[in-house]
């Protein structure tokens, strides 16, 4: 039977999952979406993310890369696994990528911000488990200061859980973005690299809220960056408030848009 291959680009609400990768025991996107493409392929399916997002993070922009029979156009599989798929996933998009596409290593970068919540309302139902709801005082020249600093092609050893990485592995990512912005009601911290390693934005963030709130120096950005380990970083900011926003490829992957 012949094939093709599809890049979907996944939306989806983390609260509920323990992450992107299928587990035995858990609910996990992977899972999810792995369980849809077999009711509608009638044959397993393998969905390869752009990368494993953990237990409590969301996506506006996840990729997943499958092989389905070729009878399914990127248009009509992306209608059919959105009338089978949980309410808590949606794909968003859907694209015919080149036979060699492997959703993981053809990635030229990824873009993760996350949610600061400033205002009262922060602690609103309807905002409180999608952003962080920040108490204290921010330092905002600190903080622009502070986010500078990841820019560029550093080891993030002090800013990744101990042991995740391969011990070959020397922990370098390159940072294209590292920027704060002004939203409605709070802040948003936006970054973009080449890789990220495991919990790196978060312990990113809870650093840069140590630093918001007067607790360390920004000065402690550069000396994180030259540790070759972890134990001075600031314990990691809470997942519920970290986006997984897009993935980018090269644009001769794609073979069809829609």
């Amino acid at each position: 039977m012949t094939s093709r291959c599809v890049q979907l680009v996944l939306q989806y609400d983390g609260a509920r999952f323990a992450g992107w990768q299928r587990q035995p025991d858990e609910r996990t996107v992977q899972g999810v979406l792995e369980d849809a493409l077999f009711r509608l392929c009638r044959t397993p399916v393998s969905a390869l993310g752009a990368g494993r997002t953990d237990a409590g993070v969301h996506a506006r922009g996840q990729a997943a890369g499958v092989r389905v029979p070729d009878k399914w156009t990127p248009a009509t599989l992306r209608r059919a696994m959105n009338a089978v798929l949980p309410d808590d996933v949606w794909v968003k998009q859907a694209f015919e990528m080149r036979d060699d596409f492997h959703a993981r290593y053809d990635a030229t970068s990824r873009t993760y911000c996350y949610l600061v919540g400033t205002d009262e309302e922060a602690d609103s139902p309807f905002r409180r488990n999608r952003e962080l709801a920040w108490r204290r005082p921010v330092d905002r020249a600190a903080l622009e200061t502070a986010a500078t600093e990841f820019k560029g092609d550093h080891s993030f050893r002090a800013f990744a859980v101990k042991g995740t990485a391969p011990d070959n592995d020397d922990h370098h990512c390159i940072v294209y973005e590292s920027a704060l912005s002004d939203r409605l009601g709070g802040l948003e911290f936006q970054v973009r690299a080449n890789r990220f390693l495991h919990h790196m934005v978060r312990f990113i963030v809870g650093t840069m809220l140590d630093i918001a709130a007067g607790r360390r120096d920004p000065a402690v950005v550069k000396a994180l960056l030259d540790s070759e380990d972890n134990h001075d970083a600031s314990p990691p900011a809470p997942a519920h408030a970290l986006y997984l926003e897009r993935v980018e490829y090269p644009p001769e992957l794609y073979l069809s848009f829609t």
